[in-house]
């Protein structure tokens, strides 16, 4: 009996099956590796956020970014200078390289004129397709960066108009055809009327997507929004339609617990979702992330151990740290599985506009 256990538990460490006795090895808090430091990207005089990274065909990994000038406010720089970039590394950890700029600003008169944020890069057949958020907004560009607040029309303004779109190219270097609308548009009464924004989308192998969505709903009061939500839209194609399959959000306030920043995958087990615990009451810590499953995508349950991970990492140098913000996971996927976890993250206290650098950070896992 010892000598068959012996054998099967040597079998299943030689083909990488978890073994645990009593408890679970958690995906993501028992596999995280020290973080490298250097590693990743940043850039000087810019505000850097929100990575997604593929591998390409030149066996260099691809990250799409989000950048803004440092002359303004972090928060909310974003919503009406960001732009989205592309950088490259040998390797996944990095340190990553600035290539181009991938969606710069078009004109106030375009959906996505202003602001492209949010990236998510994925690949169907020879097919590079970015997600991402757009937005738009009709005033001249910001003189004095100390009147862009939070309550400033710029700012009321950008928020309503962020919407999800897609734009496409057959390499990483572009050129990228941006479409003319977003794929996903706002709905009056409903609990995406007021925005639609941080695109989590997975391509089935037929094409067809799945698309997990952030969303706020319009109030006729300041700020004109609600709390944060989870939505879910499907489409035929990456190019659309996409329809929104679900009434109410899989995650808010009263379901579940209110995120933000997820981000999908699938495999034989079904889907799996990462994402930021705004509030902590999920996870016990805020802006912790949780970890939840779902066999459809349509109806979401959390993991039994739902912390995924924690704002306190440890770095290649012996340190420890709690990080002032750590947002927007993306998980490298390869050969099926997760291989490294990418953060966007900043120094300081924690608060947007406490700190002096912002830059994005990857975790290799076992």
């Amino acid at each position: 009996m010892i000598k068959s256990l012996c054998i099967c538990l040597f079998l299943c460490l030689e083909i990488g099956i978890n073994v645990s006795f009593g408890q679970d090895v958690h995906m993501f808090t028992d596999q995280m590796k020290e973080a490298p430091v250097g590693g990743g990207f940043q850039m000087e005089d810019y505000w850097v956020w929100g990575s997604s990274v593929v591998k390409g065909e030149d066996g260099l990994f691809h990250m799409f970014v989000s950048r803004w000038p440092k002359k303004l406010p972090f928060h909310p720089g974003w919503l009406v200078a960001s732009e989205i970039v592309h950088a490259t590394s040998k390797t996944a950890e990095g340190p990553y390289q600035f290539s181009e700029v991938t969606l710069p600003a078009r004109g106030a008169e375009y959906w996505d004129g202003r602001s492209t944020h949010n990236p998510r890069i994925t690949k169907y057949k020879d097919t590079y397709i970015l997600f991402y958020m757009g937005s738009t907004h009709p005033f001249a560009d910001i003189s004095n960066p100390d009147t862009l607040t939070l309550d400033s029309p710029y700012t009321t303004v950008a928020r309503s108009n962020k919407r999800i779109g897609i734009a496409t190219s057959k390499s990483p270097y572009g050129p990228w055809e941006r479409r003319d609308a977003p794929v996903l548009d706002t709905r009056s009464d409903t609990y995406y009327s007021f925005l639609t924004s941080n695109p989590a989308p997975w391509i089935n192998e037929d094409g067809s997507v799945l698309l997990v969505f952030k969303s706020r709903a319009y109030k006729k009061t300041y700020p004109f929004h609600g709390d944060m939500s989870i939505g879910v839209a499907k489409a035929p194609h990456f190019s659309g339609p996409y329809t929104v399959v679900n009434q109410a959000p899989v995650f808010g306030k009263d379901q579940i617990g209110e995120v933000e920043d997820p981000f999908i995958w699938k495999d034989k087990k079904g889907f799996h979702l990462i994402a930021k615990d705004q509030r902590g009451g999920i996870t016990g810590e805020k802006h912790a992330g949780l970890l939840a499953h779902s066999t459809d995508g349509l109806s979401w349950k959390l993991d039994k151990n739902p912390k995924s991970y924690s704002k306190t990492l440890k770095w290649s140098d012996g340190k420890t740290q709690t990080m002032g913000q750590l947002e927007r996971p993306f998980v490298l996927i390869q050969n099926g599985k997760p291989t490294h976890l990418f953060f966007a993250t900043m120094d300081g206290p924690g608060g947007f506009n406490n700190a002096t650098k912002s830059w994005n950070m990857v975790v290799p896992l076992k």
